[in-house]
C-alpha cells in the first residue's frame, strides 16, 4: 500500500506529521504523486514540473544549485540547471548493464563539493563514484555480488558521503533496505 504523499515532521516532538505535498492519490497531475521516493524543498505552495519524461528515483542539488536526477529506466544520472529541460549525462547513459560505464536501476545519489557523483546501483548491488567529466565510474562499495559480507551489498537504497577534513577525505555511508 502506497501513500502517494510527502509528510513533514517537525523536531519539536509533535507526534503527527503534516502533509506538504499531494495526498490526492497516484497520478501525473500537479496535485498528485506516483510512488515518491525523494524530494527537495522549494518553498512553493503549488506543484511545479521541473523536468518531465524521466523515471526519477532520486534527486539532489549541489552547492551551485545544479539539480541531479537519477533515471532508473534510462540507467543514467543527469545534471540540470534550474529551468533547463534536457540536462547533461554525468554518469551512466550507456544502457543497462554491469560495466563501469553502466547501471542497473540506479536509485539514490549524492554529489560532493567537487561534483563527484555517488550512485546506489540497486540491481548491481554496488555504490559507484563518478568523478566530474569521467567516462566511467569506480566501485566504492559492494560489487561482489549480493549478500551480507563486508564486500557485498544487497540492493542499496541510499547513500551519504561525509567530508572528514579539508583534504577531501571522505567517508561513505550506505543505507540498505
Amino acid at each position: 500500500m502506497y501513500n502517494y504523499r510527502i509528510i513533514q515532521w517537525k523536531k519539536d516532538g509533535t507526534a503527527n506529521g503534516q502533509v506538504v505535498a499531494c495526498g490526492k492519490g497516484a497520478g501525473n497531475g500537479l496535485n498528485q504523486l506516483n510512488s515518491p521516493t525523494d524530494s527537495r524543498r522549494s518553498g512553493t505552495t503549488q506543484g511545479e514540473i521541473l523536468i518531465d519524461n524521466v523515471a526519477c528515483y532520486g534527486l539532489t542539488m549541489d552547492d551551485q544549485r545544479y539539480l541531479y536526477v537519477s533515471d532508473e529506466l534510462k540507467h543514467e544520472e543527469k545534471r540540470y540547471q534550474l529551468g533547463e529541460k534536457n540536462g547533461t549525462i554525468v554518469a551512466g547513459g550507456k544502457g543497462q548493464g554491469a560495466g563501469l560505464s553502466q547501471f542497473n536501476c540506479p536509485s539514490y545519489l549524492f554529489v560532493d563539493r567537487q561534483q563527484n557523483v555517488y550512485v546506489s546501483d540497486n540491481e548491481n548491488h554496488r555504490a559507484m563514484k563518478w568523478a566530474k567529466c569521467a567516462k566511467e565510474g569506480i566501485v566504492v562499495a559492494g560489487g561482489q555480488g549480493f549478500g551480507n559480507a563486508l564486500a557485498q551489498l544487497y540492493r542499496p537504497h541510499g547513500l551519504y558521503v561525509d567530508a572528514l577534513d579539508s583534504r577531501s577525505k571522505t567517508r561513505l555511508t550506505i543505507i540498505v533496505g
